[in-house]
């Protein structure tokens, strides 16, 4: 059965168009904040004789304009350069070889194969949550992570299929764009802090008599509302691009398998067993699931729920049983016991360090 995925095109040209928008975009976000912070500090404060502005905040903004933009442009070239480092630590991944994890990389390879594009790099993160994400920026840093409890966990078929959601990313240029939003959104709020920490140890702790503090205190309080919505509003960005991803991704999935039935029983399986200890929220987002909500409030990722059901309109396959799944550790392309699962070879003889068998 063939999944009609309708727009596919038009979503990797509009993902392009995103990340061209993206990188005009954060910048001018960036300097408005930098006015705005100014013109608190600066603008606001009066000459006690003339009632003038002590300093122009438009003068000190032309005055750091160009600086700010020099250390935005370091940090984006350093950021897309070392990238990949930065998110093999930040998820505590290591690469593997195909004498490594033969069965896992022949997998992507062959998905590789049929999508027509250079296979992405493989790596693994030792954890027994049950999750997959892909990460870079070009065929260079193309690379797909899974982690181990998703191996040990999942079907020779289900793996496939979830694979499949990760190259389609790639081939979405969905990874470009969300490390984009993520070097962006990165560097925000580590201006945030540094200019709270400036404000805070500048204006609390610093001696003075109660009206400078009183003051000092309105001005760290406005300005932090103009970090918090700036932060906010590059945060908002990537979770928009993330929920709407998510759904293209398995639709491509099943177009690259043929197998609508193995994404969503995957899907089934990764429920309530995503969240990968320790690991960053930067990287919870490129994941192929998210249940934890950034601040309680904003999703992240669409309901594994919502995913199923619009897989099984779409293709016509109806939603599996969750009791008819074949019990974990059981490969179904092999119809044998979980001895002879590829996935489990690392744990034979000592099951209990997996909680989930």
């Amino acid at each position: 059965m063939t999944l009609a995925v309708q727009g596919l095109k038009t979503h990797i040209r509009n993902n392009n168009l995103k990340s061209m928008i993206l990188l005009a975009l954060y910048p001018v976000l960036i300097l408005g904040m930098v006015w705005a912070c100014a013109y608190i500090i600066f603008g606001l404060q009066t000459d006690y004789n003339s009632g003038a502005p002590v300093l122009s905040a438009n003068r000190v903004f032309y005055d750091f304009a160009p600086t700010v933009l020099a250390v935005v442009v370091i940090w984006f070239i350093a950021a897309w350069f070392f990238h990949t480092r930065l998110v093999r630590s930040l998820s505590h991944s290591h690469p593997v070889t195909r004498q490594q994890e033969p069965e896992l990389y022949n997998l992507l390879e062959n998905l590789s194969i049929t999508a027509g594009v250079p296979m992405p790099r493989l790596e693994i993160i030792e954890t027994h949550a049950r999750n997959a994400f892909a990460s870079g920026i070009n065929t260079a840093s193309f690379t797909v992570t899974v982690t181990r409890g998703l191996l040990n966990s999942l079907t020779r078929e289900e793996v496939e299929a979830v694979l499949a959601h990760e190259l389609t990313h790639i081939l979405n240029r969905d990874v470009r764009l969300l490390i984009i939003t993520i070097i962006f959104t990165g560097m925000v709020g580590f201006a945030a802090q540094m200019i709270w920490s400036h404000i805070r140890y500048g204006f609390i702790f610093r001696g003075g008599n109660g009206r400078d503090k009183g003051g000092g205190i309105l001005v760290m309080l406005i300005i932090a509302i103009v970090l918090w919505v700036g932060y906010m509003a590059t945060l908002l960005t990537r979770f928009a691009i993330s929920r709407k991803r998510e759904y293209m991704a398995d639709a491509g999935a099943v177009e690259l398998t043929k197998n609508p039935r193995a994404m969503m029983s995957a899907l089934m399986r990764i429920a309530g067993r995503d969240r990968i200890p320790g690991g960053a929220d930067d990287i919870a987002m490129m994941c192929i699931e998210n249940a934890k909500p950034f601040l309680g409030v904003f999703a992240t990722h669409p309901p594994i729920e919502k995913r199923i059901r619009a897989l099984s309109l779409t293709t016509g396959e109806s939603i599996p049983d969750s009791a008819s799944l074949p019990p974990i550790g059981m490969d179904k392309s092999f119809g044998q016991p979980h001895q002879n699962n590829p996935w489990l070879t690392r744990l034979r003889g000592s099951r209990k360090k997996n909680p989930w068998h």
